[in-house]
């Protein structure tokens, strides 16, 4: 490492992971990562949703300042005495595959990434929420389809509403394994919560903003029998 640029480094990566421990309990190298802006969330998000094979191929920077940042994160959790726990990184999808980090996939350099530091400090009970939320599978995405005529990469057919993004490229819902799923629209909050606690399997839906430029939710995917038990209980 360049002597010169190490002090400086190591600056930036200690204030980024200070601030991510305040702010979310826990720290690790995408929070470090993402306040470096090497990594900028439109990647993340292609990541998670398994549409990059690796996180590197997303971070714009180069592999070498990478790895010096990877180790200084290390160095500065060890030296707070901070608690490490190996995190669980799956993808945006319905078979949950599990995502990789590194172009290498070495077990060393893995271990780096998906790394949760946690203060030891920490009640028990508080410790062990918070490492749960870091662990929490991202919401499974559904896209409100922007054309007509979208072809589904698995079956192959043709047009749809709703599609999703798998690492094939677009997927119909019965493919994806949601096509027994209702819509239900955004806007009252306690039907959406309630139909979401009784469904095992849910799906957050959103559409393109063309004026915002970014997608924007509309509604959620639940199971009907869900629906109508939440639906029963706000007539009650």
């Amino acid at each position: 490492m360049d002597p010169r640029t190490r002090p400086d480094l190591a600056a930036r990566v200690a204030q980024a992971a200070a601030a991510a421990l305040k702010a979310h309990g826990y720290v690790c190298a995408v929070e470090v990562l993402l306040a470096l802006t090497w990594l900028s969330p439109r990647h993340l998000q292609s990541w998670r949703e398994g549409q990059i094979p690796c996180l590197e191929d997303g971070i714009q920077t180069a592999s070498k300042r990478v790895t010096q940042a990877l180790h200084l994160l290390d160095a500065w959790a060890r030296a707070a005495d901070l608690e490490p726990t190996p995190g669980s990184y799956v993808a945006r999808n319905v078979a949950r595959d599990p995502l990789r980090f590194s172009r290498s996939g070495s077990e060393e350099r893995e271990l780096l990434y998906r790394t949760h530091w946690v203060s030891k400090d920490l009640p028990a009970a508080k410790r062990a929420r918070t490492l749960a939320k870091a662990d929490r599978p991202p919401e499974i995405i559904v896209v409100a389809a922007r054309h007509a005529d979208w072809v589904c990469q698995r079956c192959s057919k043709v047009g749809g509403d709703l599609l999703t993004m798998a690492t094939e490229g677009t997927t119909c819902l019965d493919c994806a394994g949601l096509g027994e799923l209702v819509f239900l629209a955004a806007g009252n909050t306690k039907l959406t919560r309630r139909a979401r606690a009784h469904s095992a399997r849910t799906a957050v839906v959103v559409r393109w903003s063309q004026s915002r430029k970014r997608n924007e939710r509309i509604g959620v995917l639940v199971e009907a029998e869900a629906l109508a038990k939440a639906e029963a209980s706000l007539e009650t």
